[in-house]
């Protein structure tokens, strides 16, 4: 029997989205991929469009769930060249990808049959937008 995904997890998942989206993470998508894998209840992929950025969404991310949500990465691979970077909390596994690696790891399509949560990300700040 597939168990259904925890919703503190979906909750997990949303959060570290949105800490993407703040720091100019791009093409953010968050990946149902429990009942195929059996070992994460989700995927969170997002764009970095250069080696620095795809070093800081890492960075980020884990501050932001430590201090946050007292969340700590089990494991975390791939920042020292900042092409990828896979970071490992458990139930929530975070892709953060150059563009040009996106497009050639291509998880997006090798998991076409995990659902898609719906995401938008936060609106920008006011003071951000100019006004």
């Amino acid at each position: 029997m597939i168990k259904p995904p925890d919703a503190e997890s979906r909750a997990f998942a949303i959060f570290v989205a949105d800490a993407l989206s703040e720091k100019k993470g791009s093409d953010v998508t968050i990946l149902e991929v429990g009942p195929i894998v059996g070992y994460t209840e989700y995927f969170v992929v997002c764009n970095g469009r250069s080696d620095r950025l795809v070093k800081a969404l890492a960075d980020h991310v884990c501050r932001h769930s430590r201090e946050q949500l007292k969340r700590h990465t089990l494991s975390t691979e791939g920042t020292e060249r900042g092409q990828w970077a896979l970071l490992d909390f458990g139930d929530i596994v975070v892709h953060i990808f150059r563009d040009q690696e996106r497009v050639f790891y291509d998880l997006d399509g090798l998991w076409e049959d995990a659902p898609r949560v719906p995401y938008e990300p936060p609106p920008p700040p006011v003071a951000a937008m100019g006004t």
